[in-house]
């Protein structure tokens, strides 16, 4: 890896996290010795490369830098465009537009050398195989994800029997065939997996989960390793 790509990437990796990251795992990734990241580092924080911290206790860049916009890696471009294809292929209308979206948007706007990596990718997906068709607007349950607002659902299970419940979703996953609903139940006082086939109606109300912001979420992924280390155990 040339020295500029080295230094760009570092740059990556401190921008990623929120947490300093120490020199051993900048070194682990990118395959390079702990003191060519020492030395790395310096000369970034002698371009004024807003980097805090020193080596033993990891490194953090300032939250106000920024790089100019679009400064994309072939490899970079090949990760959006197998991530544009998955969605546009395997999500609601308004996502799989928005994917599209984006993929124009970025071809406008990068190096004449590099939309090639757009045009003729060395990445793919398989052919999407057909999604079950849902009874619900799943741009709605990602309105009421994004403004913490309670659902109501008519909900039917496996068996066909249906059920009534208030829940507080978390978020919207996908997978190869079908949609899944992640929320907290009020009924079953827990996490609960809805499959959006099956949610018959749908209503947003008009009543904020009462959580601070983020703090279902953070409930839902330690239910979630908590879950995953007993099905480990079990």
């Amino acid at each position: 890896m040339r020295r500029a790509d080295r230094l760009f990437q570092i740059i990556q990796i401190l921008r990623r996290s929120t947490r300093p990251v120490t020199a051993a795992a900048l070194a682990e990734e990118l395959e390079i010795s702990k003191r060519t990241v020492y030395r790395d580092v310096a000369d970034l924080i002698g371009q004024r490369v807003p980097i805090e911290g020193e080596a033993g206790l990891g490194y953090l860049l300032a939250s106000d830098y920024d790089m100019p916009p679009l400064m994309l890696t072939s490899d970079e471009i090949e990760a959006v465009m197998l991530g544009a294809q998955w969605v546009a292929g395997r999500s609601d209308k308004v996502l799989s537009s928005a994917a599209r979206d984006v993929v124009a948007k970025i071809a406008a706007v990068v190096p004449e050398h590099m939309r090639p990596f757009i045009i003729e990718p060395t990445v793919g997906v398989k052919p999407m195989i057909r999604l079950q068709e849902d009874n619900v607007d799943t741009s709605m349950l990602r309105s009421a994800i994004r403004k913490s607002l309670k659902l109501r659902l008519r909900y039917r299970s496996e068996t066909g029997e249906e059920t009534e419940r208030t829940v507080w979703p978390v978020i919207l996953g996908y997978t190869e065939t079908y949609r899944l609903l992640v929320a907290w139940c009020e009924l079953r006082q827990s996490f609960r997996h809805f499959r959006t086939e099956r949610i018959v109606e749908v209503t947003m109300l008009n009543e904020l989960n009462g959580l601070r912001q983020g703090e279902l979420r953070r409930r839902w992924q330690l239910w979630r390793e908590a879950n995953v280390r007993f099905s480990i155990t079990a």
